[in-house]
């Protein structure tokens, strides 16, 4: 199953806190699916995705509440947690930079907490994108509800594009050649061409 998380309603749809949404979506694209289905408080796809059948999900629930739709996907197909991918966004990392994690806390992001929480624990696989801190003074909470800057949108529709590509990886090769791949400074990445 792999979750992409956001906020539902047009009012988000740009905001920095719903690339997993935009993740979710491309991926959906990819494999000829479309997140129109409803069940479990969520809009979902089913998908084969390197011969995998897959659950693409986004959750209808605000992002603070985003356990609920998960742990009634999770008890509805008995999935375990270690088989559970989550897109989202990250204050911590720069913008567009991704990070893979498996288990791990929350970090201050509520939707992960909300997860962690109704599952009971976070062995759950995270696809982290990284959206940016503030600039000093400006609301943290502000800046995750906002759209990102003319200047970042053509960096942040290639980050989504590469947090599909990360799942895709994930899927087909395992979380740890995902990470060996994708978990590197901004500095050291590569161009997907060169590898």
């Amino acid at each position: 199953m792999v979750v992409g998380l956001g906020n539902p309603g047009m009012e988000y749809e740009a905001s920095r806190h719903n690339v997993g949404f935009r993740a979710v979506e491309a991926l959906a694209d990819r494999a000829g699916a479309t997140l129109r289905h409803r069940r479990c408080r969520s809009h979902f796809a089913r998908a084969v995705i390197h011969g995998e059948e897959v659950l693409l999900v986004r959750p209808l629930t605000f992002m603070n509440d985003s356990g609920s739709a998960v742990s009634r996907w999770q008890q509805a197909t008995g999935l375990k947690p270690a088989r559970i991918i989550v897109i989202h966004d990250d204050l911590d990392l720069p913008t567009s930079q991704l990070r893979i994690r498996t288990g791990g806390s929350h970090g201050g992001h509520r939707g992960v907490r909300s997860i962690q929480e109704a599952l009971g624990g976070g062995d759950f696989i995270r696809v982290k994108v990284g959206i940016g801190r503030p600039r000093p003074g400006h609301d943290p909470v502000d800046h995750v509800l906002g759209p990102f800057e003319k200047a970042e949108q053509g960096e942040i529709e290639t980050a989504v594009e590469r947090a599909a590509d990360a799942v895709e990886l994930l899927l087909r090769e395992g979380v740890q050649t995902a990470m060996n791949r994708y978990n590197v400074r901004a500095s050291r990445r590569q161009d997907p061409a060169d590898q």
